[in-house]
């Protein structure tokens, strides 16, 4: 069995993977960094040079082979769970998580960071934000065997959470 957390970027998937992943004692895998580790470069210039689609068909694959494995935590892109593939392959060996936050603490969490390119383009962060959440909320708590709002509690109190929800799992 595998943790596999799911989210909005900015909801503390990779803190909360990490604090996870300690509690459990089970090596911590990000698919985003699994992705620039394939294609050489960062995310952003992947997608500015080959576009969405190609980044999400390394995306699949890399989760593809990732939901073989056993006994890690997986941090998932936020967009992850966009391809029905996708999302049957995490469920398949593991219990995933979707982390949220309020729209205002995403923001917070995550303006200035130029490492991830812009979902829609000439959209507002704050605007981006509320509409992506809209689009993808039905995917990710269908996705998702439990949901953890992330806005006041620290990684190490979600991640403990999470090892209470799946504690009969690891016995």
């Amino acid at each position: 069995m595998n943790v596999v957390l799911v989210g909005y970027r900015g909801t503390g998937k990779s803190a909360v993977a990490r604090a996870l992943g300690n509690k459990l004692g089970w090596p911590v895998v990000s698919t985003d960094a699994l992705v620039e580790q394939r294609v050489g470069c960062s995310i952003a210039r992947f997608v500015e040079v080959n576009g969405w689609p190609a980044f999400r068909a390394v995306e699949s694959q890399t989760v593809a082979d990732l939901a073989d494995r056993d006994a890690i935590v997986i941090d998932t892109g936020g967009g992850a769970i966009l391809e029905p593939a996708n999302r049957a392959a995490l469920r398949a060996r593991g219990r995933v998580v979707w982390l949220q936050a309020d729209p205002t603490t995403i923001a917070k969490r995550i303006s200035g960071d130029a490492g991830r390119p812009a979902l829609r383009p000439g959209e507002s962060l704050a605007s981006e934000i509320v509409s992506v959440l809209a689009e993808r909320e039905a995917l990710y708590r269908a996705s998702s065997d439990h949901h953890i709002c992330t806005d006041v509690e620290s990684a190490d109190e979600v991640a403990e959470r999470i090892r209470a929800l799946i504690a009969d799992d690891l016995t």
